[in-house]
């Protein structure tokens, strides 16, 4: 099969296609003949041989992704004979093995494709999908919340914009460039402003008069962060599940204020990415399965991007320049 393989740490030029021998389904596991597989903004941190989150150290050569939807098309011992020739959608966990023809993944990861998502929408909804309903549980966001959303035009961004306006909130969307703000003015925000523009955050106060921001969902960081944390009314939440800032997306620091600091803004700020937000779903599969119904009924809409298999190495130097939009997915077999 072809298959993208890591030999060495580094740049993305060092993901290169291979020709390797289809993986075999262990017992209880199944394969799935990949139509789609999820690229992660973590995949081009450990590509780097960078330490990430909740990650074990990588061997090399390795095939990255953890993320696939595809038909299976062949089963392991003891595994569930109805399997077979289903459409199936799965987080791989920690295990890679994404970026290739075929990826072999224990059944009980599983779910079916709903029939009104294409593979790539399912890729989207099993990992972006899963992360946005976890963080919004946390947020308990109310019909007169006022959202600001940084990076509104990326995988988790545009879900947000779209749950906050399912529930009749105000959405807020950040985006850098005249192109994604277009684009998150046509998902639905009420108003979406280019944070490369030195006066955005004045543009947003202007828009809003009297009224202030309730929620800052922050993935960015640094002086975007900040500047949209100051936005914030008295009794304003800060969420925090990323913290890329704006010229290093590797930097490792979130955006952190000392409790002083917070007293004084009369605000709160919390990380909601890990066991909270596992603890208030009910843990991952609840998730996964949640965010999987949230996209067949059509209330919410995965924007996607997609490249061809051979092409991973552009699509992590896109996603390491901002130069894509929703969530990124390599199609093995391109139409």
């Amino acid at each position: 099969m072809r298959a993208i393989r890591l030999h060495s740490f580094g740049p993305a030029e060092n993901l290169v296609l291979d020709e390797i021998e289809n993986p075999v389904p262990g017992p209880g596991q199944v394969r799935v003949a990949v139509a789609a597989s999820g690229v992660h903004l973590l995949d081009t941190t450990l590509r780097q041989g960078l330490p990430g989150p909740y990650t074990e150290p990588i061997s090399l050569p390795t095939v990255p992704g953890r993320e696939v939807a595809g038909v299976v098309d062949a089963l392991g011992e003891g595994t569930d004979p109805g399997w077979l020739g289903k459409m199936a959608v799965a987080h791989l966990g920690m295990v890679p093995g994404g970026y290739a023809e075929f990826a072999v993944t224990d059944a009980a990861r599983l779910h079916e494709v709903p029939d009104r998502l294409d593979p790539a929408e399912a890729v989207a909804m099993i990992g972006t999908g899963r992360t946005t309903l976890g963080i919004l549980g946390l947020a308990e966001l109310r019909e007169n919340d006022i959202a600001i959303i940084p990076a509104a035009a990326g995988g988790i961004g545009s879900l947000l914009v779209q749950y906050v306006k399912n529930i009749g909130a105000t959405a807020i969307g950040l985006a850098g460039g005249a192109a994604k703000v277009a684009g998150v003015l046509a998902n639905g925000a009420d108003m979406a402003v280019d944070y490369q523009q030195p006066d955005w955050d004045q543009q947003v106060r202007d828009h809003l008069g009297e009224r202030r921001a309730t929620v800052v969902f922050d993935s960015v960081g640094g002086t975007i962060g900040r500047a949209a944390v100051d936005l914030l009314a008295k009794g304003g939440k800060h969420l925090v599940f990323g913290w890329t800032g704006e010229k290093d997306l590797h930097d490792g620091s979130p955006l952190a204020f000392t409790e002083e600091e917070l007293a004084e803004r009369g605000i709160t700020s919390e990380i909601v990415l890990g066991p909270a937000m596992l603890e208030k779903a009910g843990g991952l599969r609840a998730l996964e399965e949640r965010a999987l119904a949230e996209a067949a009924t059509g209330r919410l809409r995965p924007v996607v991007q997609r490249f061809p298999l051979a092409d991973a190495a552009r699509a992590h130097r896109a996603l390491e320049t901002r130069g894509t939009v929703g969530k990124v997915v390599l199609i093995p077999r391109m139409p």
